[in-house]
C-alpha cells in the first residue's frame, strides 16, 4: 500500500519520529538526504568526494548532486515496495526532479505527501527547551523537565543543550524553511495527493492520522488511475 511517501513540515514537527514508526508499520525504509550524504562521504564515492570538496569550502551541495545521490538510493532493493522521504525534496527544483523521476520509474504509484502542522511557539519550545544527557536521554525544560534542574534523572549527569537547538539556529532554520520548503508543500498540495495532519498531539495519535491519510489517498490515487470499463 505505501509506495513513495513524503513527510513534510517545519523543523521540529516530528518527521523523523513519524518516519521511524511508519518504517515499523509498513516495513519500508526511511530515505534521508543527511544519511545518504554521510554514506556517500564515508564510502568516498565519486559523488561523496564531490560533496566533500564543496562542503570543505563552506558551499552547499547543489540540487543536481543531491538528486543523483537520491536516485542511486531509490534503486536499492529495499525501496521496491515503497519508502519514506524525510528531508527531500527541500526545494522546488528537487521536487520537479523527483516528479519526473517517479513518472518514469514508478508511474502506477504516485507520491503521497503528508504535511505535519505545529504552531511556531510549540516548535520553539520543543527545540530550544531540549536537553540531552551524555547517555542520550532527552528532556525538555517545558514539557518533560528533569527532577533536578540540569541533571539527568537516571544517573545525575549534567544535561546539555546542543548547539543546533539554540534560538538563533532555530530561527535561521525556520527562515530557510519559509524561503524554500514551504513552496514545496504548496507544490504537492496543488497536485491533490496531499494531506495535512496536526502534529501537536501524542506521537501515537499523529501516527494513526498519517496512516489513515495514506490509506485514503492511495485508494483514491488507484481509483483515479484504474482503466474505465467498456
Amino acid at each position: 500500500m505505501p509506495g513513495p511517501v513524503l513527510l513534510l513540515g517545519a523543523p521540529g514537527v516530528g518527521k523523523g519520529t513519524q518516519a521511524k514508526l511508519l518504517m515499523a508499520e509498513f516495513g519500508i525504509p526511511q530515505i534521508s538526504t543527511g544519511d545518504i550524504l554521510r554514506d556517500q562521504r564515508t564510502r568516498r564515492t565519486e559523488l561523496g568526494l564531490l560533496a566533500d570538496g564543496l562542503m570543505s569550502k563552506g558551499q552547499l551541495v547543489p540540487d543536481d548532486l543531491v538528486n543523483r545521490m537520491v536516485e542511486i538510493r531509490l534503486k536499492q532493493p529495499d525501496c521496491a515496495n515503497g519508502y519514506i522521504l524525510d528531508g527531500f525534496p527541500r526545494t522546488i527544483a528537487q521536487a520537479d526532479w523527483l516528479d519526473g523521476h517517479l513518472s518514469r520509474t514508478d508511474p502506477e504509484r504516485p507520491l503521497i505527501a503528508v504535511s505535519l502542522i505545529v504552531d511556531y511557539e510549540v516548535l520553539l519550545r520543543r527545540i530550544t527547551g531540549r536537553l540531552i544527557s551524555p547517555a542520550g536521554r532527552i528532556y525538555n525544560v517545558y514539557t518533560n523537565p528533569p527532577q533536578v534542574p540540569g541533571r539527568c534523572d537516571v544517573d545525575g549527569s549534567v544535561l546539555e543543550q546542543r548547539a543546533d537547538d539554540r534560538v538563533a539556529v532555530f530561527e535561521d532554520r525556520m527562515k530557510v524553511f519559509g524561503q524554500d520548503t514551504a513552496a514545496v508543500i504548496e507544490h504537492y498540495r496543488a497536485q491533490g495527493r496531499f494531506a495535512e495532519v496536526d502534529g501537536d498531539r501524542p506521537v501515537e495519535m499523529v501516527m494513526e492520522s498519517i496512516v489513515g491519510a495514506l490509506r485514503a489517498l492511495r485508494t483514491e490515487a488507484q481509483a483515479s488511475s484504474a482503466p474505465v470499463a467498456g
